[in-house]
C-alpha cells in the first residue's frame, strides 16, 4: 500500500454479526500501525442480561464518539450496525441514530459478508438470519448513497481484498 493510505483516512468495517469485522479491523490496525477502535457494544452489554432501545441508542452514541475521537482510526463498527440493529430489534431507526448517521464519515467502508460458519457468542442473536441481515446492510448503504466495498471469502482472501482496494 502507498504510504499515504497507511497514515491517513478513516476506515470502518460494517456487517452482520459474525462476519469478520473485529478480526479484520484489528488485523488492519496492526498491519498499518494505526489506532483501532473496538466495538463499544461488547463492553456495554458484557454485564447485562437484556437491553432496551435506549441502550442501543446509547451504544450508538458512544461508538460514534469513539470512532471520531482519534485521527485516522480503523473502526470495528459504525452507525450502520446500530441502524440495522434498531430496525431488526425495534422496528425502526431512532431520530438520534439517524442524526449520528448523517454526521458519520469514513474515507473507506468495508461491508463484511457472513459467508463462513457461525461462531457462537453470548451477544450474537441471529445465527440463521445472517444472509437476510447482510441484504439489509447492502440496502441501507445503497439507499444512503454510501460508498463501500464487500469483503467475502476466507480470511486470507479478505485481507488481500483490503490491500487491493486500499492500494
Amino acid at each position: 500500500m502507498e504510504k499515504s493510505l497507511l497514515q491517513s483516512g478513516n476506515i470502518a468495517f460494517t456487517g452482520p454479526e459474525c462476519s469478520g469485522k473485529t478480526t479484520l479491523s484489528r488485523w488492519l490496525a496492526f498491519q498499518t500501525g494505526r489506532p483501532w477502535v473496538e466495538e463499544y457494544a461488547r463492553k456495554y452489554l458484557a454485564t447485562r442480561a437484556d437491553y432496551t432501545w435506549t441502550d442501543v441508542q446509547h451504544i450508538g452514541e458512544q461508538q460514534f464518539k469513539q470512532n471520531h475521537a482519534l485521527t485516522h482510526p480503523i473502526c470495528d463498527t459504525e452507525m450502520t450496525v446500530i441502524r440495522i440493529w434498531e430496525r431488526v430489534k425495534f422496528g425502526s431507526i431512532s431520530t438520534k441514530t439517524q442524526q449520528l448517521t448523517s454526521e458519520d464519515n469514513y474515507d473507506f467502508l468495508f461491508l463484511c459478508k457472513p459467508d463462513f460458519p457461525w461462531v457462537s457468542d453470548p451477544l450474537r442473536e441471529h445465527p440463521e438470519e445472517r444472509d437476510a441481515l447482510f441484504r439489509y446492510y447492502e440496502e441501507d448503504l445503497q439507499n444512503r448513497g454510501t460508498k463501500y466495498h464487500v469483503l467475502e471469502g476466507p480470511l486470507t482472501l479478505r485481507q488481500a481484498q483490503i490491500f487491493h482496494v486500499l492500494s
